[in-house]
């Protein structure tokens, strides 16, 4: 069985999260919370919150045991961008996007549904 959370519109740039994802896929819930606990990144904060989102997910929504998931799949993919100006010489304006991401995790339990 599949369980999934997803973090939507986070306030930051998915390349930033990608690496972290890519450390926590494979790994058992608990050992994918160690990861992030102890990781200075933006992106542990978001992660964790969306690991641990999903782990409550499979406990309340399938009754599942947390500690027998794995990390199947962990993703950064981008979400829309706030467009802003920055005023400079001449009346003329830079512009600037503030990007945001989606987080979205994916734990199994190894088992096949039907």
């Amino acid at each position: 069985m599949e369980v999934i959370a997803i973090t939507r519109n986070a306030r930051m740039s998915a390349a930033k999260g990608r690496p972290l994802a890519r450390e926590c896929q494979g790994l058992p819930v608990s050992a994918a919370l160690q990861v992030v606990e102890f990781s200075p990144r933006k992106a542990a904060g978001i992660l964790k919150k969306t690991l641990l989102s999903a782990a409550a997910n499979a406990k309340n929504n399938h009754g599942l045991d947390v500690s027998s998931l794995t990390v199947k799949t962990c993703v950064f993919d981008e979400s829309v961008r706030i467009r802003r100006y920055w005023p400079t010489a001449r009346g003329s304006a830079h512009p600037i996007a503030h990007r945001l991401c989606h987080c979205k995790v994916v734990l199994t339990d190894g088992k096949e549904s039907k």
